[in-house]
């Protein structure tokens, strides 16, 4: 059996901090909440303490709750697990596999990994955004947002052929709902004439919002357009301004993005003024 397949590895990665410390410091600010108030071990391995704070941190991991939530058969269950991580752990530094190379490199990794994550998470509490950086986030993704949207129909078909025959149908009066029903692949549309209803063009692949974006309203794309869904005839039927939300109906969803790009900043000034020399 693999030390994946151990039903204590959750528990284990927990009570590391590797994964719990990484759901916005909950975990460690149930710690901290414990910390308040000192409390005696929860349980004790060959002499060696397990301390409430780890099993507050354990709990966390593993459930998204507090210690005094818990269901008594399952806090005994999640406590039993701990206990089983510590005596397997206490195993391991009796048998020194640290000195096993590979065995040192994981676990360095996992100590920077949860020395890096918990850091970060202190940084970004420190930093709240205020009203100037809401809305300058606010700014820069409504920059980045499309400002138009199109009503489009189409008429996709799997060959080349087929679609220049579709457009010479188009030429000679045929109607493009009625063509649309019958030759296009596109079985979430064609039933509406190839009606796409309205979309952005970050909504679409790329060969078929730059083909939308050169129309004008009324207009039938002149050649067929490939892309890897097959070839498109199109047609634009309308166009309208999108409807950006207001400052301050999106405000409260800027917090995190600007700690996002915080984390980035910073991360990115300690790299630019540490020596990083690559190795070939």
């Amino acid at each position: 059996m693999t030390i994946r397949n151990w039903t204590l590895a959750p528990i284990a990665i927990a009570a590391l901090g590797l994964a719990a410390c990484n759901q916005a410091g909950k975990g460690a600010d149930t710690a901290k909440d414990a910390a308040t108030a000192p409390k005696p071990p929860v349980a004790t391995v060959n002499g060696k303490p397990i301390s409430y704070e780890a099993f507050a941190l354990a709990v966390q991991g593993q459930t998204q709750k507090k210690v005094e939530d818990l269901k008594p058969e399952d806090k005994k269950k999640l406590l039993e697990s701990l206990e089983t991580l510590a005596v397997v752990a206490q195993e391991a530094e009796k048998q020194n596999i640290t000195a096993d190379p590979e065995i040192a490199t994981k676990l360095e990794f996992a100590r920077q990994n949860a020395l890096a994550n918990e850091f970060l998470q202190k940084y970004a509490k420190g930093k709240t955004p205020t009203e100037a950086d809401l809305k300058a986030e606010y700014d820069r993704q409504i920059a980045s947002m499309p400002k138009e949207e199109f009503k489009a129909r189409h008429i996709l078909v799997k060959d080349e052929a087929t679609a220049k025959d579709v457009l010479a149908q188009l030429a000679k009066g045929a109607k493009f709902e009625d063509l649309a029903k019958k030759y296009s692949t596109d079985e979430g549309s064609k039933k509406n004439g190839g009606d796409l209803n309205w979309f952005t063009p970050d909504k679409m692949v790329p060969p078929f919002s730059e083909a939308v974006g050169k129309l004008k309203k009324g207009e039938t794309t002149q050649e067929p357009v490939k892309t890897d869904f097959g070839w498109h005839v199109i047609r634009l039927d309308d166009t309208r301004p999108v409807q950006l939300p207001p400052f301050e109906a999106v405000k409260d969803r800027l917090a995190p993005m600007v700690q996002q790009r915080q984390i980035r900043d910073y991360i990115d000034s300690l790299r630019k003024a540490a020596k990083i020399e690559e190795k070939p």
